[in-house]
């Protein structure tokens, strides 16, 4: 049993499943995933769409749909009798689950720490009664839970095996009737739709700056993501009276093509980062979410990337720091000055060569069944 509830938990849940069925190709695998755990062979007891939410308001709105979920799961733990659980990242439901699973004494693995390290560390004892195997993708992350006593191993980061653009530069600005001559900005308001209405107005009047003010023709690309509505995207950009393209799963290709990254905190802020593009960091969430954030959150950068420099390599824009006109100076800046660029380029390279190496999903497929046997 599988059990994944946000977009870059199936995205890591599709990987693991199919180095499962390579190794293993009788095993049944069941859970909860989205398309690409259900593509990889996973039979979901619920797609995950509606599942990925930000900010305790949300939580509690939607408690209901949770506790109805967490029961139906908890139901095929006694029915099914899986001989292994794997739960990757989505702490608030996975560490509840992990009790139930405990109690029934099934082996469980937990792929992708909770960031135990920025918030509510003693999560870790939950996770030292609970979990069999940690499995890791940050080695600083191997190295606190050794000091904790709980059984852990790094595995390296399973983003090196997915980050490659479908197609080569001149394809992808041909196919989208782009212009290869100009500067671009590539625009990656999240994943989720709250995300997106939260992140895309302050990037696109960020943008309209960034046209106005830069002394060369730019133009922008919005990465699109599957599941947002097209309608969320159009209806922003129409109220802002804004043109540019807006391009569907393909945010790889539209980070490779661009000069900077205007990316929303989180997982795309690693991904850009393995692809070695200046970036800057920014991220809005209700009121209510970032004074909690304030108290709870004891590490001094928001973005992903930059956790796991540690240090603050590129700029981060978050909530009433996420002015359009700080953001434009910023891009404008590193449109302007190679060197400053080359300077980002040359330490997100340094992260990327610290994420491990690829095939991180093989290893950890590996340690799954080794745990059955």
């Amino acid at each position: 049993m599988i059990i994944a509830g946000e977009t870059s938990g199936d995205l890591h849940g599709g990987s693991l499943a199919s180095a499962l069925k390579e190794a293993q190709p009788q095993l049944r695998l069941i859970g909860l995933g989205g398309k690409n755990m259900i593509r990889a062979g996973i039979e979901s007891y619920r797609n995950i769409d509606d599942l990925s939410i930000v900010g305790l308001g949300e939580v509690i709105s939607n408690l209901g749909k949770f506790k109805a979920l967490f029961r139906l799961l908890v139901e095929k733990l006694d029915s099914e009798k899986p001989d292994c659980v794997v739960l990757i990242d989505y702490p608030e439901f996975n560490l509840r689950f992990a009790q139930e699973v405990k109690k029934r004494k099934i082996p469980l693995v937990y792929y992708i720490s909770p960031q135990v390290w920025a918030w509510r560390k003693g999560r870790v004892k939950i996770i030292k009664m609970t979990v069999d195997k940690m499995v890791v993708v940050f080695k600083f992350e191997e190295e606190m839970y050794r000091k904790e006593g709980v059984d852990v191993e790094f595995v390296g980061h399973p983003l090196l095996d997915v980050v490659k653009p479908r197609f080569s530069k001149d394809e992808f600005i041909r196919n989208n009737r782009l212009d290869g001559e100009k500067k671009t900005v590539a625009l990656l308001p999240g994943s989720r739709e709250i995300e997106v209405v939260r992140n895309l107005p302050t990037m696109i009047r960020a943008a309209s700056l960034i046209k106005k003010g830069f002394d060369e023709d730019v133009q922008f690309v919005i990465a699109k993501v599957v599941g947002v509505k097209d309608e969320i995207y159009e209806g922003i950009l129409k109220s802002h009276d804004f043109e540019t393209t807006i391009i569907e799963d393909c945010p790889y290709d539209c980070v490779n093509i661009s000069d900077v990254v205007l990316a929303a905190s989180g997982t795309a802020t690693l991904e850009t980062a393995i692809l070695e593009k200046p970036m800057l960091v920014i991220y809005k969430v209700s009121l209510l979410t970032w004074l909690m954030g304030r108290v709870l959150v004891k590490i001094p950068n928001t973005g992903l990337v930059n956790i796991v420099a540690g240090e603050r390599i590129v700029p981060e824009f978050i909530q009433f720091n996420a002015t359009p006109q700080k953001i434009a100076t910023e891009a404008i800046s590193l449109l302007s000055s190679s060197e400053k660029s080359n300077e980002i380029k040359a330490k997100l390279k340094t992260v990327k060569d610290n994420l491990g190496s690829p095939q991180a999903s093989k290893r950890t497929a590996q340690i799954i069944l080794d745990l059955i046997r």
